[in-house]
């Protein structure tokens, strides 16, 4: 059973939009708003083991509140 299915992210923190699991080519993974573009760092990884301890720490960063924001969105 692959992690994603049994992760659950909260709503945004900051406007409430929905939360969206992200991974950049395979290096790294973050947590973004889709509507505000908040996110939480990113955090890299180098085989499926960091990955899945990456995901679980952004999902966990994200549902706490911990995010970023620079004004800027999509």
């Amino acid at each position: 059973m692959d992690i994603l299915d049994n992760i659950e992210l909260f709503e945004c923190p900051r406007c409430g939009g929905p939360g969206i699991l992200e991974e950049e080519n395979g290096w790294c993974t973050y947590v973004a708003c889709y509507d505000c573009g908040c996110r939480t760092a990113e955090l890299p990884y180098n085989n499926e083991s960091e990955r899945i301890a990456a995901i679980e720490k952004v999902v966990l960063t994200w549902n706490m509140g911990k995010t970023i924001y620079t004004g800027a969105s999509d």
